[in-house]
């Protein structure tokens, strides 16, 4: 893995860096295969429970596209690099694990589909947002049309997407694309927080709430309360809900093992 993203374990908790602090942590060739490679590997860690995402430096969680980078790179070949063994940003999906944004400064373009594609997005009150795609000639790619629009809304996720309009943290909060704020420097420990909290879930119960939001988001409600109820009925057998219930009844914290 290349420097460019970085992962510190630490308390069952995966940091994992965006590690271009000098370009904004603009989005490059490196990035594209080291972010990918590095949330498999927390989420297939059985010392991870949660992971959290951010950007190194003071300035930006990530600017999207390296602009030097994209610019020397011909349409089709684009085209292909986008789909070629599957798109990159695609890991996010593939991820049982809760996923947390924790985002400060500049969140563009690209860096913006990177936080769509987590589970929780916070933020720094300092934090800005926006798609500026449209004014160079091209839309957001990485799934950035499709998952805004799931998260605020067809008509406000076209208002940012066309007028490229930049957003300021407490507007986000508003509208539902974070849901929680931070000064910038209580940034971390509110993501430590949200992070050390979910990490003392049972891990199942936290993964399997984490696919029936998601997996719900997609199908029809029917379907998707049966998808919840055999969730449901899963976690009925499993030895950390009756650990929880032991813990509870001896009035002492619970022993979770992700069984």
């Amino acid at each position: 893995m290349t420097d460019s993203v970085v992962t510190h374990i630490e308390d069952a908790i995966a940091w994992i860096s965006l590690n271009r602090p000098d370009a904004l942590n603009a989005i490059n060739d490196d990035i594209r295969q080291a972010l990918p490679a590095a949330i498999d590997a927390a989420d297939a860690n059985p010392e991870v429970r949660v992971i959290v995402l951010r950007g190194s430096g003071p300035r930006a969680f990530c600017v999207g596209a390296d602009i030097k980078e994209f610019s020397a790179v011909d349409a089709p070949v684009a085209y292909r690099q986008q789909r070629a063994h599957g798109h990159w940003i695609a890991a996010f999906d593939r991820a049982v694990k809760p996923v947390i944004a924790s985002i400060h400064g500049y969140c563009l373009g690209g860096g913006l589909e990177i936080a769509l594609a987590c589970d929780i997005r916070i933020a720094a009150a300092d934090a800005t947002f926006g798609f500026p795609e449209t004014g160079h000639g091209i839309i957001p790619a990485a799934g950035g049309t499709q998952r805004i629009s799931r998260i605020i809304g067809m008509g406000v996720a076209l208002d940012l997407i066309l007028t490229g309009e930049r957003i300021a943290a407490q507007r986000a909060l508003s509208m539902g694309l974070v849901s929680r704020l931070a000064e910038p420097d209580a940034l971390d420990g509110l993501a430590r927080a949200m992070a050390g909290r979910i990490a003392l879930l049972p891990p199942l119960a936290a993964q399997f709430a984490k696919e029936a939001v998601r997996a719900g988001a997609e199908v029809p409600l029917s379907v998707g309360m049966r998808h919840e109820i055999d969730l449901f009925t899963h976690l009925l057998n499993t030895e950390d809900r009756l650990e929880a219930a032991q813990a509870f009844r001896e009035k002492r914290s619970p022993r979770f093992t992700g069984r």
